[in-house]
């Protein structure tokens, strides 16, 4: 695999870290700021939903730029959005540097993804995107756990200067390593054509749908262990950890099972996740299960993005940048649904392993989708 890769997945590790690094952080940010949980979870949802909003209009802003110009400007401007978030002195102004990072987010991955995806042969493409996210998901393994066991010794701002400095160091290794390539082809209104094919459509709502019940577990993750499971606080960072290994194995073997299949490959992994949204429910009260269950559960969380970003970039061939920046906006706006589901059942008074419940219900209409999108896929192939 190039070195290129390698840089693209250094950024990913800022960004990964920014986006997971609020959920083990709630109750520390809620007391601080004085608001509840659930409004304290909305963080996550505004997060989310920056990424949605963001992304695609950044990629057609950017669109003419040289794809390696495009990276840095937004690496620069997620330094910006962390910068923020550090020196919030208000609630309001930390939703604020959290929607700027966003920003950020839905396009660098969208763009990101093309450049990985063009530095190898076309049979290794889900391959190439997968290492990208490791970046992603190795956040959660170090980043997450690190920034959350700082978070709770130095207080929650000294996590976001620790994102700040990776930033710089993800923006270094894109100047230095990311080869330079012609300006993309094409316009703008090329790239919005895409979206007249249903099957772009259907691709993202399986993406909001079958990636929505990872955040409408994990953002409650710690009242959930705490509240219901009786861990300490201090075990949160460790578990998140053994979440955050799980996603590196899920996201390695998705984009190997993507290489051969890409449907299959996310009609299992989404169904598996919606059987381990149940399960967390179930086995909450129960220490051990829990941390093996919410280990397995990273798995099949992140065994579903290689194969819903390749799907994306199969529905959409001849104009893939901005419906990859789409696709990583339906996933961030199926975590956004996610943590707003579950933080409505909170609040309605079914406690801490309602979300898990969500999830499972939310995993459901995924698999409806995903089947939809299959027969419309098989429907478009020549008998």
């Amino acid at each position: 695999m190039p070195l290129a890769l390698f840089a693209l997945a250094i950024s990913a590790f800022g960004i990964g870290t920014t986006e997971f690094i609020i959920n083990g952080l709630l109750p520390d940010v809620a007391a601080d700021f004085g608001v509840t949980i659930p409004a304290a979870g909305l963080l996550v949802s505004g997060y989310a939903l920056g990424v949605a909003v963001g992304g695609p209009p950044l990629t057609m802003l950017g669109g003419r730029l040289p794809r390696k110009t495009m990276l840095l400007s937004l690496m620069v401007l997620f330094i910006l959005g962390n910068l923020l978030s550090a020196l919030a002195p208000s609630y309001a102004v930390l939703m604020a540097g959290r929607f700027l990072s966003a920003f950020a987010h839905g396009a660098y991955f969208g763009v990101g993804s093309v450049v990985a995806a063009d530095l190898v042969a076309p049979q290794k493409r889900a391959s190439a995107i997968a290492l990208m996210f490791t970046g992603l998901t190795l956040a959660n393994v170090v980043g997450v756990p690190l920034g959350t066991w700082i978070g709770q010794a130095f207080g929650w701002r000294a996590t976001f200067w620790v994102v700040v400095a990776i930033g710089v160091a993800g923006l270094a290794g894109v100047l230095a390593l990311v080869p330079r390539r012609p300006r993309p082809s094409g316009s703008v209104l090329r790239e919005l054509s895409t979206f007249r094919n249903p099957g772009v459509w259907l691709a993202l709502a399986m993406t909001v749908f079958g990636f929505a019940p990872v955040f409408a577990v994990i953002t409650f993750i710690s009242p959930i262990m705490t509240g219901v499971g009786g861990f300490s606080p201090g075990a949160v960072p460790v578990v998140m950890a053994l979440f955050g290994v799980g996603l590196v194995v899920g996201n390695l073997l998705g984009g190997k099972l993507a290489d051969r299949a890409v449907m299959p490959s996310i009609y299992g992994s989404v169904a598996l996740l919606t059987v381990l949204s149940a399960v967390v429910a179930l086995v909450s009260s129960s220490q051990v299960a829990f941390v093996v269950t919410i280990t397995l559960f990273g798995v099949a969380a992140f065994a579903t993005v290689p194969p819903l970003q390749t799907r994306v970039l199969d529905a959409a061939a001849g104009a893939p940048t901005l419906a990859s920046a789409a696709n990583i906006g339906a996933f961030n706006l199926g975590n956004a649904i996610g943590s707003f589901a579950a933080g409505l059942t909170i609040d309605a008074g079914l406690g801490y392993t309602a979300p898990a419940w969500t999830a499972a219900l939310l995993g459901l209409v995924g698999l409806a989708v995903a089947g939809a999108a299959g027969v419309q896929a098989r429907r478009l192939v020549p008998a």
